[in-house]
């Protein structure tokens, strides 16, 4: 499967840009540095990864949440 390239998204007045890593999870920066990894649990549900383990962090973010709606509406 080919990497897909980088991508921004827009929430609000903030840019994201994406990178897309392995299967359904991403790298995002905000204002050109590292913010988050973030990976699709659900259609409606994402995760932020854990920085350390890169395990998910369960518990619900809501601007994790919109990131992950955004980047599936890029997608399609």
């Amino acid at each position: 499967m080919e990497m897909q390239e980088p991508f921004d998204i827009e929430v609000g007045d903030i840019v994201y840009s994406v990178f897309p890593e392995e299967k359904d999870t991403y790298t995002i920066f905000k204002d050109g540095k590292e913010y988050v990894q973030i990976i699709k649990d659900t259609d409606t549900n994402w995760l932020k990864l854990n920085p350390e383990t890169g395990l998910p962090l369960f518990g619900m973010d809501e601007e994790i949440n919109i990131i992950g709606t955004e980047i599936q509406k890029s997608l399609s």
